[in-house]
């Protein structure tokens, strides 16, 4: 068992944030030791904190992680110490179950095991990686490429896995002509995947302001939807649309944007109850579906590709007494595109 020092939210007011001292468990046989680099800031994370008066415990967020093997056990052979390392999502699952067995962890029968604020298989609630350092079994411990810095690396673990996996899960490749509704945290990181992965890719946004950079992730069009006509004028343009927005929105007036067979896919989520007419879907023998994360393999083949292909979020780093702050400026969409922690500021 190991003391380390993390942040804690106590209650559901950002400021209830502050620091304190967590027990890692002893090294397992098949554990990995990771002391903690970087560690994003995700609208999950944010959601968690404001439930936090239902859970009555004190939560430790972070489920984007990267850092620095610190000692592995006796049966890990695929991680050593010294190695640049990412945790995302979840850290346990059976390993046994159909899932598990088809590299689909985050569906396992038994329950996946979140990173944080979850209940893992001894009835321990997880603590995350607003924390000096992490115990987690080997399985779930990726590869950090040489050529993809930590930090950067950090949102790939969640908004990068979120993107990429309908992208690939749907066969997005040469020739596909792709629309990104928002651009944001989700949206910008999605806009170069399905670029590098061959598409042609739109930006569906609502205002002028982030055109130019659009095109700097590789879009090859913007358009500023703001109308019934200026949606009329792209009825039928594409393949699949990736919704990456947590609003509600006008379903029937992207529905039309479809081609014959097209998909539209939510990973931006709301809890608002979404309306659409069913013969707009009829019309196009359309789709449309939700995707959750990747599992591990798919979590892996993402970073490989992020690194081989140069995809990079756009990060702003900021220490750990910035996180109040940080939390409220992602509600507020006062973001340039993703918040990273430095962790090194916890000493």
């Amino acid at each position: 068992m190991e003391k380390v020092k993390a942040l804690v939210a106590d209650h559901s007011a950002f400021d209830s944030f502050h620091h304190t001292v967590i027990t890692r468990r002893s090294l397992r046989a098949d554990d990995v030791a990771i002391d903690i680099k970087y560690c994003g800031i995700c609208h999950s994370d944010i959601a968690q904190v404001e439930m936090i008066d239902s859970f009555q415990h004190p939560v430790v967020p972070g489920h984007e992680i990267t850092g620095i093997v610190s000692a592995v056990g006796a049966n890990v052979k695929d991680h050593k110490v010294g190695d640049r390392v990412g945790v995302g999502c979840f850290v346990d699952s059976c390993g046994k179950c159909k899932y598990c067995k088809a590299g689909q962890e985050q569906f396992c029968e038994k329950g996946v095991v979140a990173v944080f604020n979850a209940p893992d298989y001894e009835g321990n609630i997880t603590a995350g990686g607003y924390s000096q350092s992490l115990v987690v079994k080997d399985h779930f411990v990726l590869d950090i490429p040489d050529n993809l810095d930590l930090a950067d690396a950090s949102p790939l673990l969640c908004a990068g896995i979120t993107t990429y996996n309908p992208l690939k899960s749907y066969g997005v490749g040469n020739g596909s002509k792709v629309a990104v509704v928002g651009l944001g945290g989700l949206g910008h990181i999605a806009v170069q995947f399905a670029s590098k992965m061959g598409a042609e890719v739109t930006v569906l946004g609502h205002s002028e302001s982030k055109r130019n950079e659009a095109n700097q992730f590789g879009a090859t069009s913007y358009e500023n939807l703001k109308s019934d006509q200026d949606f009329d004028k792209l009825a039928g343009k594409f393949d699949f649309i990736l919704n990456t927005v947590a609003v509600k929105l006008n379903l029937d007036n992207y529905l039309k944007l479809l081609n014959v067979n097209g998909i539209f896919c939510f990973v931006g989520l709301t809890a608002e109850e979404q309306e659409f007419n069913i013969l707009n879907m009829f019309n196009k023998q359309a789709t449309m579906t939700v995707s959750n994360v990747g599992g591990i393999a798919m979590t892996q083949e993402m970073l490989n590709f992020a690194a081989e292909n140069d995809v990079r979020p756009m990060i702003e780093m900021i220490g750990i007494d910035d996180v109040p702050e940080a939390y409220q400026r992602v509600i507020d969409s006062d973001v340039h595109y993703r918040f990273v922690i430095d962790m090194s500021t916890l000493d």
